[in-house]
């Protein structure tokens, strides 16, 4: 872990917000807004020098509120105010002036918002996280991540896995290292296969497997935590290997912090994202 930790930039007097990465999430629908919000305010706690939100234009306004620090970026929108086919232009655009893209979380599995994940994940030029609902738009044809060009990391949870292999959850829980090696080897992406003693792979077969973190981490959106984490690494140039190493342990300890505090049962995501702030600190 020390190899990886040490891979965190030291921040120099002589440094602006652009030294440290813009990261561009694409997150959230209607009744979701909670995964953009904390995909997008992690990748912040985490050193980004700016993050902007790509989010469907009528929720604009809700989370220009909630975000106070993150930038938005309104896009175009179907009926039911998930992002529609008409966002393409807009999200190609701007991903040109950022370092790293998180796309999927919140984003729904609206027809037509998984034709767009479909048609940008193989032309976005830059990093990529991918997760949640982005991974549920590719399990129809993983083929798409051979196509793109910049590096890719995935983070599913075993479910999501079972759809993106084929294979059975039992069948994944019993093999989880090689499954998500082969898989990182074949379609030349970091796997990070979560869950009990989360699984990080990368392309050229290397694995960790992540001892920290506990049962009180099985909540809704500490998925999201970790994506803005892993984001924010990349954007400040950190190997994405690296950064999904660095990302899985520190999400981890957070949790444990949390839960030493206040017990596991009662453990959120915004007291992982809340906790994090101390991580660094004690880390870096």
């Amino acid at each position: 872990m020390k190899e990886h930790i040490q891979n965190i930039k030291k921040r120099g007097l002589d440094t602006h917000k652009g030294d440290f990465g813009h990261v561009f999430v694409v997150a959230g629908s209607v009744g979701m807004t909670g995964a953009a919000y904390l995909t997008s305010q992690t990748a912040l706690l985490c050193g980004s020098g700016l993050v902007t939100l790509g989010i469907p234009e009528s929720l604009n306004d809700i989370m220009e509120i909630k975000l106070t620090e993150v930038m938005t970026l309104p896009l175009e929108q179907t009926v039911s105010r998930t992002l529609s086919l008409k966002a393409e232009k807009r999200i190609m655009d701007f991903s040109e002036k950022v370092n790293v893209c998180a796309l999927g979380p919140g984003l729904s599995t609206n027809k037509k918002t998984l034709t767009l994940i479909r048609k940008i994940v193989p032309k976005l030029k830059v990093p990529l996280v991918l997760d949640a609902d982005g991974l549920n738009a590719i399990s129809t044809n993983v083929g798409l991540l051979k196509k793109r060009k910049a590096a890719t990391v995935i983070t599913p949870h075993l479910g999501e896995m079972a759809r993106l292999t084929g294979k059975s959850v039992k069948r994944i829980e019993n093999f989880k290292e090689n499954v998500a090696k082969e898989f990182a080897m074949k379609y030349n992406v970091v796997v990070v296969l979560k869950g009990y003693n989360t699984v990080i792979a990368d392309t050229n077969g290397q694995t960790f497997i992540n001892t920290t973190g506990n049962s009180g981490m099985s909540t809704a959106g500490t998925g999201d935590v970790l994506t803005g984490i892993i984001a924010s690494l990349i954007g400040q140039g950190i190997h994405p290997y690296s950064a999904a190493v660095l990302g899985v342990y520190m999400h981890g300890k957070a949790g444990d912090l949390v839960a030493k505090e206040k017990g596991q049962f009662s453990l959120i995501a915004t007291d992982i994202l809340k906790a994090l702030p101390r991580i660094f600190k004690d880390i870096v």
